[in-house]
């Protein structure tokens, strides 16, 4: 059994917090976030804000209750971390003629398609092109910063023969052999 879900949510220096009425409301340098605690959204937990800290405490002991108090409680750790240091996720993208730019509130990207791509970037997202094949996704809602980047990596997922697209800079392509070399052997 995970014991994380006890551990108070401490908030970091520079980030106010409080709770209005079922609402966590913080304000960071990075930003603002606000999550619902509501008994509709979260009925087995209950969240209390005390000397700094949040602390979630189960209403019951069950299963739900307690993988409910792990969810709440990295929910609230997510917020703190992404108003006071922020989330990145950094995009690659392989190919020849392959590129990315950033155009003010828009991302052009060129995937080889007929058409140039324009993505809207989201608020509270700040987007940087490096080399025109390197993006970097950054912002305070981590949900936010995953989503915008399996976005645009969904525009042109990475193929498994040449490992052309956008992927993950973290991601490892696993490649397949050709026809051409698997048929080599003759037969």
């Amino acid at each position: 059994m995970s014991r994380i879900g006890k551990r108070p949510v401490v908030v970091p220096k520079g980030v106010t917090a409080n709770i209005n009425g079922t609402v966590v409301v913080a304000k960071g340098p990075k930003g603002e976030l606000s999550l619902d605690v509501s008994p509709q959204r979260y009925s087995a937990v209950s969240v209390e804000f005390k000397e700094g800290a949040f602390t979630v405490t189960r209403r019951e002991e069950s299963i739900r209750s307690r993988s409910e108090q792990g969810l709440v409680r990295a929910l609230l750790q997510n917020m703190m971390t992404g108003l006071s240091e922020g989330f990145t996720r950094e995009l690659e993208i392989v190919g020849v003629g392959y590129k990315a730019e950033s155009k003010g509130k828009t991302l052009g990207l060129s995937l080889g398609f007929s058409h140039p791509i324009d993505y809207e970037i989201p608020a509270g997202i700040k987007i940087d092109v490096e080399k025109q094949t390197r993006i970097k996704i950054s912002g305070a809602d981590r949900h936010l910063v995953g989503e915008v980047a399996a976005q645009i990596r969904r525009m042109r997922p990475p193929e498994p023969y040449k490992g052309k697209g956008i992927k993950y800079s973290d991601e490892v392509i696993r490649r397949k052999v050709g026809k051409a070399a698997a048929g080599a052997t003759g037969g």
